[in-house]
């Protein structure tokens, strides 16, 4: 099964590369931004600094995740059908979608330090909650991009879904982070956010496991 998987996952790879020109538009779209909130508070506070990180990697995911159904044509959906078995595409899609949300995020947060300062205390932490928080943000949009691309209403389904259901995570990750700003560290309220973050990354891969095959069959 993982043997598959991972054969999908570097076709996924090996297709960006060739089609660069949509990776290149994320990295745009990232870079204009940041340098237009530099243009525009080149020193925010840490609180500022940390809330508008994480709405940019809400709108980085929904750009660069949401295309990974768009690609996937009525024709070749039916060939993965005849080769692969649901738990394999769609686990391929989520490892796929974390890489790539992960790179983006690690490079989103090299820019912010470049341009906007950088008032983390602890960025070794921080830099692990963006791994943490990305991760479980490409998952949800991955989900929901499989079942917008099924229902062929897909910028309009992931976008009417997906705020209302990442709000809570997203606020979560924002509350998570506020402690790599601390002077003082608090290990015990780290260890319990960081549990409860990595309890939904987990409970979004089984609900993947489990919803996906009912979508595979239409």
């Amino acid at each position: 099964m993982f043997t598959r998987s991972l054969a999908l996952v570097k076709k996924d790879i090996l297709l960006e590369w060739r089609q660069q020109h949509t990776l290149y538009g994320i990295l745009l779209y990232i870079t204009a931004t940041i340098f237009v909130l530099f243009l525009t508070v080149s020193e925010p506070e840490a609180s500022t600094w940390n809330g508008l990180f994480w709405v940019i990697q809400l709108f980085v995911c929904v750009n660069a995740v949401a295309k990974s159904f768009l690609q996937e044509g009525s024709g070749r959906m039916l060939y993965y059908y005849t080769i692969v078995t649901p738990t394999e595409f769609i686990l391929s899609k989520l490892v796929y979608n974390v890489l790539l949300m992960l790179v983006m995020s690690l490079l989103s947060l090299l820019l912010f330090t470049i341009f906007l300062s950088n008032p983390l205390n602890d960025t070794l932490l921080f830099a692990g909650i963006v791994v943490l928080g990305g991760t479980g943000i490409s998952m949800v949009f991955t989900v929901l991009a499989a079942i917008a691309a099924k229902a062929r209403q897909n910028a309009a389904l992931i976008a009417i879904m997906g705020f209302p259901i990442i709000l809570p995570q997203l606020l979560l990750l924002i509350r998570l982070s506020k402690l790599a700003f601390a002077e003082v560290f608090r290990p015990g309220a780290a260890a319990e956010l960081v549990g409860l973050v990595a309890g939904l990354d987990v409970l979004i891969v089984l609900m993947a496991l489990v919803l996906f095959p009912y979508l595979w069959k239409e």
